[in-house]
C-alpha cells in the first residue's frame, strides 16, 4: 500500500473507525436496511469498478449467507468485451442471478433508434425502466457517487422514483442521522446509492485494501485508440473511427467504464493499483468529467437523463 492510501487509515483513537471502515459500515447498514424494508431489491451490475465494490460490500453485509438480491445489467451492445467477460465470471463464481436488458432488442423492435453519433448510453433508460417495471423491483442499487457529477451530488441515498421511473429533485427526502425513508406507492420504486459519500480515491483505496479483482481495462495497457473531441476512444462497430481519425497504439487505461462510443481512455503508465492511487490523488478532474462524452452533450445532460429515469 502506498503512503497515499495509508494516510487515510490513520485515526486519533484506537477505538475509532478508520475512514474506509466508516464508509464500509455505512454501506453495509444501507444494504441491510433495504433488505429489511423492500420485497424485491436488485443491484445494478455492469462490471465497472463502482458496481464491483458495491457487490463486494453486499457480499460482506450478508456473509456467510448469499446476498438476497439479484443483479441487473443494461447491455448497450457496445460494452467492452473484457468487462462483459468479468461480469459473467463473477456471476458464475458467486452463483448469482443476472437479469440483462439488451438495448439491441429495443432497436430491432423499432422502439429505439440509433443516434447519429453512435453512442447508445442515452438509450439505456427505456430498457432499464421497463425491466424494473416488468420484474417489479422496488429498490434498485446503483453505484453513483456524489463526487462524480453535479446532478448526482443532489441525490439522496434513498432516491424516490415515480411510476414512470422519473426523478423529481423536489421530492427528495431528508436523511438525518442515517434514517432512510423507503415509503413508496404501488408502481413507484427507490434508487439506492450505498457509495454516495465515497470518492473515486476512496473506491481505489478500498479496492487495494480488500484486494478486489478488477477487469484489466482499469490498468495501463497498450491499446489501439483514436482521438475524438479530446478523448482517446476504442474503435468499434459503433461508428469509429471516421474519415480523418487515425488509429494508433498508446499506453492507456480507463478511469470509468461505459459504452465504448462515449468512454474515453487516459494516457497512463499506472500498471498497478498503487500507481493508480497516486495518479488519482493528483488528478483535478473527476473520472466522468475527464472521460465521458455523454455528460458533455449539454450543461445539464446528466440531470436531464436522471429526470427521465436514468441513473
Amino acid at each position: 500500500m502506498t503512503t497515499v492510501a495509508a494516510v487515510s487509515e490513520e485515526t486519533d483513537s484506537p477505538y475509532a473507525l478508520s475512514h474506509l471502515d466508516a464508509l464500509e459500515s455505512e454501506a453495509v447498514h444501507i444494504f441491510r436496511e433495504v433488505a429489511g424494508e423492500f420485497e424485491r431489491p436488485v443491484i445494478l451490475f455492469s462490471g465497472g469498478k463502482d458496481s464491483i465494490v458495491m457487490l463486494h460490500l453486499a457480499l460482506k453485509a450478508f456473509a456467510p449467507a448469499p446476498i438476497p438480491f439479484s443483479l441487473l445489467h443494461v447491455d448497450t451492445g457496445h460494452n467492452f468485451p473484457e468487462v462483459l467477460a468479468y461480469r459473467d465470471r463473477v456471476v458464475a463464481e458467486h452463483g448469482l442471478r443476472l437479469h440483462v436488458a439488451h438495448v439491441q432488442d429495443y432497436i430491432d423492435r423499432g422502439v429505439l433508434k440509433e443516434r447519429p453519433d453512435g453512442t447508445r448510453n442515452p438509450l439505456q433508460t427505456v430498457p432499464l425502466t421497463e425491466k424494473i417495471q416488468a420484474e417489479k423491483f422496488d429498490a434498485v442499487f446503483g453505484g453513483g457517487r456524489r463526487d462524480e457529477e453535479k446532478a448526482r451530488a443532489k441525490e439522496r441515498v434513498f432516491s424516490l422514483r415515480d411510476e414512470f421511473s422519473q426523478w423529481d429533485p423536489r421530492r427528495q427526502r431528508p436523511e438525518l442521522w442515517q434514517l432512510y425513508n423507503g415509503r413508496h406507492a404501488p408502481g413507484e420504486h427507490v434508487r439506492v446509492f450505498p457509495l454516495s459519500n465515497w470518492t473515486e480515491l476512496d473506491v481505489w483505496q478500498y479496492i487495494a485494501r480488500e484486494n478486489i479483482d478488477l477487469p484489466e481495462i482499469y490498468y495501463a495497457h497498450e491499446r489501439p485508440v483514436f482521438s475524438r473531441n479530446g478523448m482517446w476512444l476504442t474503435a468499434g462497430e459503433w461508428g469509429g473511427p471516421k474519415e480523418g481519425e487515425t488509429v494508433e497504439t498508446r499506453l492507456i487505461r480507463y478511469r470509468t467504464v461505459g459504452d465504448m462510443s462515449c468512454t474515453g481512455a487516459v494516457d497512463s503508465d499506472a500498471t498497478t493499483i498503487e500507481k493508480v492511487i497516486v495518479e488519482i490523488a493528483a488528478s483535478r478532474l473527476t473520472e466522468r468529467g475527464a472521460t465521458r462524452a455523454d455528460d458533455k452533450m449539454s450543461e445539464a445532460a446528466m440531470e436531464d437523463r436522471k429526470r427521465e429515469g436514468y441513473f
